[in-house]
């Protein structure tokens, strides 16, 4: 039997330090022999909550067993974790110090069968992993990281398209992830604003940002599915601060109401995700005789936010994360096209068009309101296996199914956009996998400074009157 024993105090409140350390997935942040660490249990955590955990140890590549045994919150967490040759035994006692907290980690190994006769040969190497670990862990609760920014080599590597849609799928998201940098920042005092937030990446986004504590407002179209999606999230995550607004966002009209409704609550949002979104094939028109793609992906995120920018600037400094597509990346804004006319209609296209256009409204959302505290980027999730992309492009679901990522690993950037510290300090970007990206592949897709001024021209002439009529006025 091995016993290791660390301290070390942090500049953050119990409860927070607390909450990192119990979901046990973060020792893939802070410990640098973890490979992997997964939730295998369902339900918010606590006692009883297994873990998966896959190590670098001397004897090799190790799966463990984790089950949390005890959890007092802001005073003591166990874990029991069993492996092949040894098991491990955690106690984690917290203390409020004047600046923080204090952690007094202990671990206990216990090996099986005759290793036990070898375990001093283990002695060292363990006590310098368990320091490791430890310190690990106080650089992911202190907090302090830099802006990712694109290697010389990255940028060189995004002039080739091959290269750069190769990032999209899921073996891009495997590899990114290995330079990522820990997230320990807890959301309990945070309202976010999901749109889109029944399925798909909404889903995943607000599950993950649950679990974190925020406070969330879900909007979504169907009144069937509301009552259903806030029990499931609160059965699932323990987080009770779920509100449902209903609204069909491609209708200008109810843009409006959600707004008034929201404006009325006088809540402020720390964070909005523009994330609702479909393709459509054929061509539509909503009832407000918009052609529905441009209504949805591009007229109603900019009507939305500059409606809600009130409440965003309440925060005191808020993020506003814009979903945007890889297929923008082959589209070149079209003032004359931004609803997509009948003769030619391609439901994929018109869907890359408005997403162009949600990319430059963030950059200059992002210029405008810097004094106003509210950082706007955007990111695109990658080829990710959504209801969404099953449904509207089955063809593409079928060929690059084995390419195509989880809900959960495209959703991940959202995530990573609303609570890391450093997010906050970037505004303007295009993220994939945390990491800026080129907004344009090709130079033929890049538009002029007049053509971004005439765009933000035309969405503020769209106009709805007291029947709901749109009035359309192009600038041009």
């Amino acid at each position: 039997m091995i016993t290791l024993h660390e301290k070390i105090e942090v500049n953050r409140p119990v409860e927070e330090a607390f909450a990192y350390l119990a979901d046990f997935r973060t020792s893939e942040q802070w410990d640098s022999t973890v490979i992997s660490a997964t939730k295998l249990s369902s339900g918010p955590i606590g006692g009883g909550t297994r873990f998966e955990v896959i190590c670098r140890q001397p004897l090799g590549r190790l799966r463990f067993a984790y089950t949390l045994t005890h959890h007092e919150p802001g005073r003591l967490l166990r874990l029991h974790g069993r492996g092949r040759f040894f098991d491990v035994d955690d106690e984690i006692h917290f203390a409020e110090t004047a600046t923080g907290t204090l952690i007094d980690y202990r671990a206990i190994f216990t090996f099986k069968g005759r290793l036990d006769a070898l375990a001093d040969r283990f002695r060292t190497g363990l006590q310098q992993m368990g320091y490791n670990s430890v310190q690990g862990l106080k650089r992911a609760l202190e907090d302090n990281f830099p802006v990712p920014e694109l290697s010389l080599a990255g940028r060189r590597g995004q002039r080739l398209i091959i290269p750069a849609i190769a990032d999209f799928t899921r073996f891009g998201y495997t590899r990114g992830r290995k330079r990522w940098l820990p997230v320990s920042r807890w959301m309990g005092n945070k309202h976010v604003v999901i749109t889109g937030a029944s399925a798909g990446l909404g889903l995943a986004a607000a599950q993950r940002l649950a679990e974190l504590g925020a406070e969330l407002t879900l909007v979504i179209r169907n009144e069937s599915r509301a009552l259903a999606l806030k029990q499931a999230i609160e059965r699932e995550t323990g987080n009770s601060r779920i509100h449902i607004e209903i609204a069909d966002l491609s209708l200008m009209a109810d843009v409006d109401r959600l707004v008034r409704r929201m404006q009325q609550s006088g809540k402020p949002i720390d964070v909005l995700v523009n994330n609702a979104g479909a393709l459509f094939n054929p061509r539509e028109e909503t009832s407000e005789g918009l052609e529905r793609s441009f209504a949805l992906l591009l007229l109603s995120p900019f009507r939305l936010t500059e409606g809600l920018k009130p409440l965003l600037a309440r925060a005191g400094q808020a993020r506003v994360i814009n979903v945007v597509s890889g297929g923008m990346y082959s589209q070149r804004l079209d003032l004359e096209r931004l609803e997509a006319p009948s003769d030619a209609y391609s439901g994929s296209v018109a869907y890359a068009r408005a997403k162009r256009g949600l990319m430059i409204v963030t950059q200059l959302w992002a210029q405008a309101w810097k004094g106003d505290n509210i950082v706007v980027n955007a990111m695109h999730p990658g080829w990710a296996r959504t209801p969404g992309v099953e449904s509207a492009l089955p063809t593409f679901n079928r060929l690059t199914g084995p390419l195509l990522r989880t809900p959960e690993q495209g959703a991940d950037t959202i995530v990573w956009l609303a609570t890391a510290t450093e997010a906050a300090r970037v505004s303007g970007e295009l993220f994939l996998d945390r990491v800026p990206r080129t907004t344009h592949l090709m130079a033929s897709t890049r538009e002029t400074p007049q053509e971004r001024g005439a765009l933000m021209e035309a969405l503020r002439t769209y106009r709805a009157g007291p029947s709901d009529p749109l009035l359309r006025t192009v600038a041009g």
